[in-house]
């Protein structure tokens, strides 16, 4: 079962290649690009118990990208070191909360090494993991936020310079901001309601004030919210958008070059990708919906044909298979 997509050149080709994590089968898949946004089969490697999130960072500062997991049954994330030539280690693992469903890797405490942040779904927590140099991380450090946290980004939000850490608490109908202390650690929670079971947060500025914004696909609403910053990491109450059956993962890029950003989202349950052309000011139009295969779980927007214009990426769970919808 395809449930999570990423995607960003492994090789060193200067292409992007897809990386997808199979959720039944244990192990991720890579699909290196083969040009004109085509790609070869996917070469697999073992990893954890039911792998639900996939990053793609350099970690150990070879200029090399290393895929990092999330083993929601085994109850901990795989590092998976790119040993160059197309290849990767066997993961190294450590262990993290309960049911770890989503995973962001980034600098959190200004040492210019990337960092890993990790949702518990199970467990109610955030794990932070500190990189120790050399691909190896410290133990955990959590923080508790709300019910079934399922989705997490990490972003500047409060214009301080240090990333926060955004969550969809699916159960708790809120997403929770711990804004970063310093020297990678965080506040307790600061909560905004949104719809009914957010499954998937976005961070991005869609109203060009230069403030980051909050962007969530709420999974038993049908709809997309969006929380606009008002500054100092706060924000306005959510506007929601109508879209497809179970929106379970949503993105943001500017897909029609009119340099406004615009949402993409993964309708589960209506088997269709969603886009919200962004119609200035944060607010944005009905979606456009275009068919893909069964249950779209996750959705990536990437450049894989070198046309200067993004395609999307989506990872279809009840198909087995990741489709790629190219812009014209």
């Amino acid at each position: 079962m395809s449930w999570s997509v990423a995607v960003i050149g492994v090789n060193n080709d200067n292409t992007p290649d897809i990386i997808v994590a199979n959720f039944d089968s244990n192990n991720v898949g890579i699909l290196l690009n083969a040009g004109n946004g085509t790609f070869s089969a996917q070469t697999t490697y073992s990893v954890g118990t039911n792998p639900s999130s996939a990053a793609v960072a350099d970690v150990n500062s070879d200029n090399k990208p290393d895929i990092i997991v999330t083993n929601s049954g085994s109850n901990n994330i795989g590092v998976l070191l790119n040993t160059g030539n197309d290849t990767f280690n066997a993961q190294t693992t450590y262990s993290v909360g309960t049911d770890p469903w989503s995973v962001s890797v980034i600098d959190v405490n200004s040492d210019n090494k990337p960092d890993i942040i990790v949702a518990n779904y199970g467990s109610n927590t955030v794990s932070v993991l500190l990189n120790t140099g050399s691909g190896t991380f410290n133990a955990q450090t959590t923080y508790l936020v709300s019910y079934h946290p399922i989705s997490v980004a990490v972003v500047d939000v409060n214009n301080d310079n240090k990333p926060d850490i955004i969550v969809a608490n699916f159960d708790s109908n809120n997403i929770g901001i711990l804004l970063n202390t310093g020297s990678g650690t965080f506040s307790t929670q600061t909560t905004y309601s949104v719809g009914t079971n957010p499954s998937s947060a976005a961070v991005a500025d869609v109203n060009s004030d230069n403030k980051p914004d909050i962007i969530i696909a709420n999974y038993g609403s049908n709809t997309v919210d969006v929380l606009l910053n008002t500054g100092s990491g706060t924000f306005n109450a959510q506007t929601a958008y109508s879209v497809g059956i179970n929106p379970i993962s949503v993105a943001v890029a500017d897909v029609n070059s009119d340099n406004k950003s615009d949402i993409i989202v993964a309708n589960y349950g209506s088997n269709n990708v969603g886009v919200l052309l962004n119609a200035g000011n944060g607010t944005f139009n009905a979606q456009i919906t275009y068919s893909v295969s069964s249950n779209p779980v996750s959705v990536v927007v990437a450049d894989v044909n070198n046309d200067s214009k993004p395609d999307i990426i989506v990872a279809n769970s009840g198909s087995n298979n990741v489709g790629v919808l190219l812009n014209y």
